[in-house]
This record gives C-alpha cells, structure tokens and sequence, in this order.
C-alpha cells in the first residue's frame, strides 16, 4: 500500500486514528456501564493525547519488529491477503500491550489495585477488542481512505 515515507505516515496517522478512537471508545464503555451517545464525543478528550502516542509508537518503536516478525512468519508463495492478515495481527500484538500501558499510565486509577495488575487487565481487555476492530472493521476502513486518497492514475 504505502509507496514511500510520506505514504507511509499518512497511512499511520489514518489507523492510528481509527484504532484509537474506537479503543478509546471502548474502554470510556467499560468503565461507565456500557455505550452511550456521549461516549462518542467524551472520547476526543483523551484522542487528543493518545492519537500522537500511537503515531509516534508505530512509527518509531513499533514498525520495524512487527515487519522483522512479520518476514519470520511468512513465506513467499502464501495469498497476499494471509501476509496482511499476519501483519494486522502482529501490529496488534506488539500495540495493544504498549498503548495500554500508556492508557494505564495517564488514565486509571492504579493505586489500590497495583499497577501492573491494572496494566494486565487492561491489555486483556483490550485484545480481543483490537484484534477484531483491526481486523474486521478498522483495517479496512483505514486502508479504503488510504487508497481513495492515493489512488493510482492509469
């Protein structure tokens, strides 16, 4: 998909804001008893702070080891939609731990409970969420807007 560097971060800033929105959503969710209206505009307040989080995590932590574990797992004559379903999964597996750990950080309240049990459950939790929304729905969503945004002239 990306071409080039400039592709390539405007195809991260396009996920990142999907992936986080909707996982942003999802955990206001939690937390107050289940989805609501206004939980779609109370998300931007933390969006605002963990939209650039995620961009500069995938961008300079993230990428390299998702495409190293990426090339281990793979082989060259598997269906190009199997080494993007790989992909998807990986990204997930290393950004879900990591960007929960950031949301337990700035976001719950960790001191009664422990702070890495806190973390744990909150990357539990968040998982299953993310590997589906990524895979399903935000994926392709973002990869749409990507290609209608560089869309090839033939």
């Amino acid at each position: 998909m990306p071409e080039n560097k400039f592709e390539n971060f405007i195809f991260t800033v396009i996920m990142a804001f999907i992936m986080v929105y909707a996982m942003i959503c999802y955990n206001i969710s939690l937390n107050i008893g289940g989805m609501r209206d206004a939980v779609f505009g109370m998300a931007f307040g933390e969006l605002r702070i963990m939209w650039p989080v995620a961009i500069v995590l995938e961008m300079f932590v993230m990428e390299k080891p998702v495409m190293y574990l990426t090339g281990r797992v793979i082989s060259d004559n598997m269906p190009p939609f199997l080494i993007l379903l790989i992909r998807c999964s990986l990204t997930v597996c290393l950004m879900c731990p990591a960007m929960s750990l950031v949301a337990t950080i700035l976001f719950k309240d960790f001191h009664e409970a422990g702070f890495i049990g806190v973390w744990l459950q909150t990357a539990a939790m968040n998982f299953p969420m993310a590997l589906a929304w990524q895979i399903f729905f935000g994926g392709p969503l973002g990869r749409l807007i990507f290609r209608k945004l560089f869309r090839k002239k033939s």
